[in-house]
């Protein structure tokens, strides 16, 4: 996830960012989360709705994690 900002997200880890961390672990559980049930041949079908659901709040997770890294990024440039 986002490349571009593996040595900040590391520095942000380390540091305890607790808004950086917050989004990551959250965004982390909802792919660990999405993959079970995705891998549930019976939840992949009865759950669809929402791991679609889960899909789009991971999606608005990552672009928050990425708005918050380009924030961090300029500001310590």
């Amino acid at each position: 996830m986002l490349p571009e900002y593996r040595d900040l997200m590391t520095q942000l880890k380390s540091e305890g960012d607790a808004h950086f961390l917050k989004l990551f672990n959250e965004h982390n559980d909802l792919d660990t989360e999405i993959d079970n049930l995705e891998k549930d041949p019976v939840a992949s079908v009865s759950r669809a709705g929402e791991i679609d659901e889960m899909k789009h709040k991971k999606l608005h997770l990552k672009d928050e994690l990425k708005a918050y890294l380009e924030k961090v990024a300029a500001e310590r440039a």
